[in-house]
């Protein structure tokens, strides 16, 4: 069987070999043998016959030049090409697959349309157009493709994004950006109607702008990222009665079968571990591609990856217009590529059957390495530092050797890792962090010893420590349920009822109190946010990373100049004054309790403008006499509307721009237990610094820019995990010093 085969219209399968030389005559040189056919029919209409009167023969030289022109004009298109061809493999194409960014051929004859690289793109087209619209009527032609793809992640379960089967207007997709954009398109062009782009996605990503369904899904794009329909990945089994779930990400080779009829108007995708088709897809969609195929579109495949990145390989293609395309043989494709980390081991077992007393020295020399470095080597000043401390080796043992499989999440320091201690089975969540100094892990512990001894019901709990090396490693309780913000912006399983969001706000409070008040020390958390409320297995909240707080005592000022927190939170007094107070921490419950009872974010890019910002948007609603409009119509309607707009006055009253008028952490509590009415009549928030009413708007030119660099920069892919005890979060750090200058930077804990 050749590796791939290029079939014309009406003929037989023609071999490789004869694809480049028909290739050849029907490009450029198509006009000229048309040409020549044209002028061999004038010619040998032209040829002097004693038969034919003279009279006849002696047309004249404007009649012969009009036939000719009448003879040329109904000469084939200039695109002359194979309605179908079929690739078992992609060694030896040679330029029948246009390859850009970083997609390449490897040695076997797969084709790998990205690496392990961070935030690149790859595309890989059939470098000849097909004619997909009848030019007469402007209907679709039908068409059939298959294709065997595998999907590897750098990382076990943690990988992005995912890749594409593509048809459009251009092979080099111009302008398209890598990450949830899959090398496909960019911000300003997404869901134009000019794009001419039609998609099928195999995303390993959940996008909340591009409103994905989940993180292993396959769904249909027209001229934008947002899915006409999504299905989960699955595929049928056993006689096409059982359909059962199929992990793109999983490294196995997948047939994927994609039909358009143009007479039904259906679209249908298909999928199989096999090479065999199941009769049943599992989507079909009703469309009329007509609309959106121009008269000569290219075919082929994009990909991209995030911070986080996958392999994405194609290993077998063909492809046919007005008929079936040809399933492919798995077994006769190319493997996919073993990665560095399955082949070490397979390395060793190679080296102890070679040379078995040589591996048992280098395996003594090791065990008395790791011996070494596992040690943990304790410093004087390390012996008084609380709370408890656990050994390396045990948080070691706990995560599993802080292997990939264990990893949950990117917290705001570095990763997070589940963990089950060994001798109480107790589960954990170890935070790794990398100091950088010695100096640094001195004045660090030295906060954590403070912070360790804070105990309340509505904090996560900080159990111990460890220091090894440069690393620091904090063990907290584990929260099973993960952050608030995945069950109130994304699209959960599980949606909160109002009972319950009124039973995390009172929660969160009662921590919050607790922090500025109750305990022996002033301690300004300085980042809350709903990413920071995590939930236990009873769903209570809990106020978590503390890693941004510090320690003042009571009644004396703070000395920090340094503005540290999540834009959409920050008070507006810290673009002046960059001192943290329990006022500004207010500010941001406050932002956070619109953010409960509304169900969106303090800045929602894609909102309406009069929507953009949370707070100014309640706060219309609120003079209109149309509160209730704001509330999360995920609810239904079923809550107590008499507690509803309490919260959200209260939620304005924390976030009046003036720090006099916000209410305490304890006036806060008092509200939301019914010891004190709030006042029936709202009035207009004190303007801070000259400036109106705008809510978690800067108050300088500068901080204008910090806020458009947040909405530039608002689709940056963020890793997510539902069990994950540490979400990823946006920082932004606003530096003030004497003078009225501000320098910005962001980080992505990712």
């Amino acid at each position: 069987m050749p590796l791939f085969s290029i079939h014309p219209p009406n003929h037989s399968l023609s071999h490789a070999s004869n694809h480049k030389e028909n290739n050849q005559k029907a490009k450029p040189n198509f006009q000229q043998k048309n040409f020549r056919k044209t002028h061999q029919i004038y010619s040998a209409k032209n040829k002097f016959d004693p038969k034919i009167p003279s009279s006849i023969q002696e047309l004249s030289m404007a009649k012969k030049l009009l036939l000719f022109l009448v003879l040329l004009s109904v000469s084939s298109p200039v695109f002359s090409q194979s309605d179908e061809f079929t690739f078992h493999g992609f060694k030896g194409v040679g330029k029948n697959v246009s390859l850009n960014g970083v997609a390449e051929i490897e040695q076997n004859g797969i084709l790998r349309l990205t690496n392990y690289a961070s935030e690149v793109l790859g595309h890989a087209f059939y470098s000849i157009p097909f004619e997909f619209k009848n030019s007469t009527n402007g209907k679709a032609f039908s068409f059939s493709t298959a294709f065997a793809f595998a999907i590897v992640p750098e990382y076990a379960k943690l990988g992005g994004h995912g890749f594409a089967f593509t048809i459009a207007k251009s092979k080099e997709l111009k302008g398209a950006l890598p990450r949830q954009y899959l090398g496909l398109l960019n911000a300003d062009d997404n869901g134009n109607f000019s794009n001419h782009l039609f998609a099928v996605e195999f995303d390993t990503v959940s996008d909340y702008d591009f409103k994905d369904i989940n993180g292993n899904h396959v769904g249909i794009d027209i001229n934008s990222l947002v899915s006409n329909i999504s299905v989960n990945g699955s595929c049928f089994s056993l006689g096409n009665s059982i359909k059962q779930e199929l992990y793109l990400q999983s490294g196995k080779i997948v047939q994927a079968w994609v039909d358009y009829d143009s007479v039904s108007n259906v679209l249908n995708v298909t999928l199989s571990l096999s090479s065999s088709k199941p009769s049943v897809p599992i989507l079909s969609f009703p469309v009329d591609l007509s609309p959106i195929f121009l008269e000569y579109m290219y075919v082929g495949f994009s990909a991209s990856t995030g911070k986080l990145a996958s392999s994405h390989y194609i290993s077998g293609w063909s492809f046919k217009i007005n008929g079936q395309a040809q399933s492919l043989d798995l077994s006769s494709l190319p493997s996919v590529p073993r990665s560095k980390k399955n082949n070490l081991p397979l390395i060793l077992v190679y080296c102890l059957s070679a040379v078995v007393s040589v591996v048992l020295a280098i395996g003594i020399v090791l065990y008395m390495i790791k011996k070494l470095t596992t040690m943990d080597v304790i410093e004087p000043w390390e012996l008084d530092i609380g709370p408890h401390r656990y050994s390396y080796k045990e948080l070691k043992k706990a995560t599993g050797g802080f292997k990939d499989d264990e990893l949950i999440g990117f917290g705001g320091f570095g990763r997070v890792y589940k963990g089950t201690l060994p001798n109480t089975n107790a589960k954990v969540a170890v935070k790794q962090i990398n100091s950088g100094s010695k100096q640094g892990m001195r004045e660090f512990l030295s906060e954590i010893e403070t912070i360790g001894r804070l105990r309340h019901r509505n904090l996560v709990q900080l159990l111990g420590w460890c220091r090894h090396r440069n690393d620091l490693f904090l063990v907290y309780d584990f929260m099973s349920n993960g952050s608030l913000d995945k069950y109130i912006f994304y699209e959960p399983k599980l949606i909160l009822s109002w009972e319950q969001r009124f039973k995390i706000i009172k929660g969160v409070a009662s921590g919050l109190l607790y922090l500025h008040e109750e305990w022996e020390q002033t301690v300004i958390h300085r980042d809350i946010k709903a990413g920071n409320v995590l939930l236990d297995s009873e769903l209570n909240g809990r106020l978590g990373d503390f890693g941004l707080a510090k320690l003042y005592e009571h009644g004396t000022d703070s000395s920090t100049t340094k503005v540290v927190g999540t834009l959409g939170y920050l008070a507006p007094e810290l673009t002046k004054t960059g001192k943290p107070t329990t006022s500004s921490d207010v500010f941001a419950f406050g932002a956070l309790l619109l953010e409960i009872v509304c169900g969106r974010k303090p800045i929602e890019v894609k909102a309406l403008p009069e929507e953009l910002i949370l707070v100014d948007w309640v706060w219309d609603k609120w003079q209109e006499g149309s509160i209730l409009e704001v509330v999360d119509t995920r609810l239904k309607g079923e809550y107590d509307e008499g507690e509803v707009v309490m919260v959200l006055k209260l939620g304005l009253m924390c976030s009046n721009n003036a720090p006099a008028k916000r209410p305490s952490m304890r006036q806060v509590v008092s509200f939301l237990k019914g010891e004190v009415p709030l006042r029936e009549v709202m009035v207009v928030p004190d303007e801070y610094g000259g400036k109106k009413f705008v809510s978690s708007r800067a108050t300088s030119s500068e901080a204008d820019k910090v806020l458009h660099s947040y909405l530039e920069s608002s689709y940056i892919e963020k890793v997510r995990s539902w069990s994950s005890v540490y979400d990823c979060k946006r920082v932004v750090d606003l530096e003030a010093g004497s003078t009225s200058t501000l320098s910005a930077s962001f980080t992505e804990d990712e």
